[in-house]
């Protein structure tokens, strides 16, 4: 097993880990990135991102290979492994992936984001990014005067709906349950809306397409069994985000969702460890307020190592 000594690692590779590195590499700290099992992050399954400055219009995965560039024009390493467990209990910290390579840093940076929840039905990964979402502020341009489908009932899905109001009136909800569950002012906003339908007590069971883009889904009514094919320009996933925290689970401070826990601005419950991105943001989860806590924590990371060297 070999041990590699850095002076600063950065768990993740989405726009808050590869903004870290840029940071860090500026600083000539010579950061290690530890990609993860998805480099790019979440952005890698999109399709255009016409909200980050800069870029009138510019592919996902196109943003995220000029970032992965950048970081490594600044110095930074980049090490395509999964980080599965870490010892923050005594310094240097202690970093193992899934490989078994391990690694020791005298500073961490964790950026390792977070999954969205999935539906688990046939057709979701052959149409993700191509009409199957989970972003509707992001895409929701895309989808002008089209036929659009949310499915969830808490906030995060009434935030979608009436976003997308703005651009279309053809939008159902589809609701597992008899009832929403959002806050009640986020209900009444779309329930007040004549162009929002929303179906109850129904789950998808199946999406389809053609050409490569979604074309349809088909619904299924919990309570009588009865299904039916929705046709469907857009389908958008509000049911949730899973932190990407198994890894700190007893080393760190864990919210009861699982996201870290932050202590002024990007600091974690350990001294020298720091968190930015989705794993420690369940509420604006946007790629540009990942990387403005990307650079915060790298800032935050380089005053915690000048003050150990003081």
């Amino acid at each position: 097993m070999q041990n590699n000594k850095k002076k600063i690692i950065i768990i993740g590779s989405g726009p808050a880990g590869l903004t870290a590195g840029i940071y860090t590499g500026r600083a000539n700290l010579e950061p290690l990135i530890i990609e993860g099992p998805k480099p790019g992050g979440q952005l890698m399954g999109t399709s255009y991102v016409e909200n980050w400055p800069g870029n009138k219009k510019i592919l996902g995965p196109e943003l995220m290979i000029n970032m992965r560039k950048h970081a490594q024009a600044m110095g930074a390493e980049l090490s395509p492994e999964k980080v599965v467990s870490v010892d923050f209990s005594k310094k240097p910290f202690v970093l193992k992936t899934e490989k078994g390579t391990e690694f020791s840093c005298d500073t961490c940076i964790i950026s390792t984001g977070a999954s969205p929840r999935r539906l688990n039905v046939p057709g979701e990964n052959e149409y993700w990014g191509k009409g199957v979402t989970t972003c509707a502020i992001c895409d929701a341009a895309f989808y002008k005067d089209k036929t659009t489908v949310i499915v969830g009932g808490g906030d995060t899905a009434m935030e979608d709906a009436s976003f997308l109001a703005k651009f279309t009136n053809k939008i159902t909800v589809i609701q597992i349950s008899d009832k929403l569950s959002a806050s009640q002012p986020m209900q009444k906003r779309v329930l007040d809306n004549p162009n929002i339908n929303i179906i109850y007590n129904t789950t998808v069971t199946s999406i389809k397409g053609t050409d490569d883009y979604l074309k349809s889904i088909t619904i299924k009514n919990k309570k009588t069994g009865e299904e039916q094919e929705l046709k469907t320009d857009g389908l958008f996933l509000a049911i949730g985000m899973i932190p990407n925290s198994n890894a700190f689970k007893g080393q760190l401070e864990l919210d009861k969702f699982g996201y870290i826990k932050l202590f002024d601005h990007t600091k974690t419950s350990v001294e020298g460890v720091f968190a930015a991105g989705d794993i420690a943001d369940y509420k604006y989860r946007q790629a540009i307020t990942s990387a403005g806590t990307g650079c915060m924590a790298a800032l935050d990371a380089e005053r915690y190592l000048a003050q150990q060297e003081e």
